[in-house]
């Protein structure tokens, strides 16, 4: 995910883009074709992008790249799971993310305008929740200090499972009580988050003799695995996302699945 001035085609002008002030939003970027970025061919991306919610994974990712939180989009927007890109200690490569606006664009809410719903240079759909971009800070030496350095933790509460991302400039003093993280964090979220997309409706509640079971939903028809996950308690509420007959596996952990229950969903008329 980064941007590049219209009618750049190579990234090896990144190290040369000047930092700009702190709210100035530059103009004339558009989403680049990075390679690097694994977005393309298209429907590959798609298809790892699904591959990942199935397990309700969060994604990490770190290197030099433009520290970023984002949601992926398949078919349509907010479907997939989270990923969080962190910050480099020491960048040399200070990616950026300032797209031009389109007339109808909507950040999201409280959020800074490069938020939202997006496309990227593939036409992958992403929605971003949060971005470090390079900006001048005044301190020296700039080319540590401009270029959004630092360092992401990323918080798991089993118990609650929320996930809490963090992303820390380099020069914080965490010994002071007004230390602040960069704009935009921490960004928190559930794990059911991780998979995105709507429900068509639920299959019958379940009532397990496990507590806190793994729990994996298996299309009867075709023997895909819809997707895997941890549940809190003991009640189990599956969503689904077309008609037909699933094969429901509980255990204490997956390896452990029971031989499975058949439910059937089907909508009301």
């Amino acid at each position: 995910m980064a941007t590049l001035p219209a009618g750049e085609t190579s990234d090896k002008i990144v190290p040369k883009l000047p930092s700009p002030l702190p709210g100035i939003y530059p103009s004339g970027d558009e989403p680049t074709r990075d390679m690097d970025s694994n977005g393309w061919p298209h429907n590959k991306r798609n298809k790892a992008a699904s591959l990942i919610r199935k397990g309700f994974a969060l994604q990490l990712a770190g290197d030099q790249h433009l520290a970023s939180v984002m949601q992926y989009g398949i078919d349509e927007y907010e479907e997939g799971s989270y990923a969080f890109s962190g910050p480099a200690l020491n960048n040399t490569w200070p990616r950026r993310w300032w797209p031009t606006l389109a007339s109808d664009h909507k950040p999201l809410y409280g959020k800074p305008t490069y938020t939202g719903n997006f496309e990227d240079g593939f036409s992958n759909k992403v929605t971003v929740h949060a971005v470090a971009n390079p900006t001048k800070t005044g301190l020296q030496p700039e080319v540590i200090f401009d270029r959004a350095t630092g360092y992401g933790m990323v918080i798991f509460d089993p118990k609650t499972q929320e996930i809490k991302m963090e992303c820390w400039p380099r020069y914080t003093d965490m010994s002071q009580s007004t230390k602040e993280q960069y704009p935009g964090w921490p960004v928190k979220i559930k794990l059911e988050d991780n998979y995105g997309k709507k429900a068509l409706g639920y299959l019958p509640t379940i009532i397990s003799d496990i507590s806190n079971p793994v729990v994996q939903l298996i299309d009867k028809k075709s023997k895909e695995v819809i997707y895997t996950r941890r549940f809190l308690g003991n009640e189990i509420s599956l969503k689904v996302f077309s008609e037909g007959k699933y094969v429901v596996k509980i255990g204490e952990s997956s390896n452990t699945f029971n031989k499975g229950k058949v439910y059937k969903f089907k909508l009301d008329k």
